[in-house]
């Protein structure tokens, strides 16, 4: 039996309270298969309540009711829970002032495994109606890289706008992933436009599953995301894929099929990044 890839679509609200509750409730339809790893999408505890909403309910690293309750739901459901992302307070100088995009890792015995702090932080326009998108005026960016190993594979963890810097799924691929999440709320303008080609060509670049839960639909502040949470193998094939609405996707994951690719094509040893061009 495999283990079990598993990703979770919303729309989530602007309480963490509420979201928590959906959580447990989609947490209801998972697949019976053990080990499994189910992946939240990005801000999935709180979206469109604002951004100082979210620096006012940022909890200190390791503490606080939202932290607790991802824990005890990876125990209660005996999974590897990835935990989308989560307001965490800020460090030195943004302290009291932006806010950390944390993506939190827990293990089956309720153990936080792994926190990445999201990297590429979301200051573009689009044609939407939000039109201007400017992360990094409440959102402290990490500067690391995070692998965890869940057991049957190491899992390399990355956030949404990550995805178009094919460079840090190089990196994460370089530590050992097997496997990469990526929570996402991508727009449905970008997500039209981007959303599978992207997630499916980090898939085929480093040989690695794709698990990309998104959220989906029009939040309470009016913007709009694109859904399509998917699951990608080593291949780049769509194996999950949830259009639209709340629920839970899931795919067998196979180790094997990883390192046969890896040895057929052995891209990451014929990689010739040490070449420049000479003019």
């Amino acid at each position: 039996m495999h283990p079990v890839l598993t990703a979770i679509q919303l729309t989530s609200l602007k309480t963490p309270e509420q979201n928590l509750a959906k959580v447990e409730a989609l947490a209801a339809d998972l697949p019976k298969n053990r080990p499994q790893l189910v992946v939240l999408p990005e801000a999935f505890s709180c979206f469109g309540a604002g951004d100082q909403a979210q620096l006012a309910m940022a909890e200190p690293d390791g503490k606080g009711p939202v932290q607790e309750r991802l824990a005890a739901i990876a125990k209660k459901y005996q999974i590897t829970l990835i935990a989308g992302t989560i307001p965490l307070q800020g460090s030195g100088a943004d302290e009291g002032k932006r806010f950390a995009a944390a993506c939190l890792a827990y293990g089956p015995d309720g153990e936080r495994l792994g926190r990445y702090d999201k990297i590429h932080l979301f200051d573009v326009d689009v044609a939407d109606n939000t039109k201007q998108y400017r992360e990094s005026k409440w959102t402290q960016p990490g500067n690391s890289i995070v692998t965890i190993d869940c057991g049957f594979a190491v899992v390399g963890l990355a956030v949404c706008y990550d995805v178009r810097f094919p460079e840090l799924f190089k990196a994460l691929r370089q530590a050992g992933a097997e496997i990469i999440v990526l929570p996402s709320a991508f727009t449905q303008v970008t997500g039209r436009a981007h959303w599978h080609t992207l997630v499916r060509s980090r898939a085929i670049e480093q040989q690695v599953y794709m698990v990309a839960p998104g959220q989906v639909g029009e939040h309470e502040n009016g913007r709009r995301t694109y859904g399509h949470s998917i699951i990608v193998n080593a291949w780049g094939e769509i194996i999950a894929e949830q259009a639209d609405g709340e629920g839970v996707i899931s795919a067998d994951y196979n180790g094997d099929a990883v390192t046969q690719i890896r040895q057929q094509m052995p891209v990451a040893e014929q990689s010739r990044i040490d070449v420049s061009l000479k003019k």
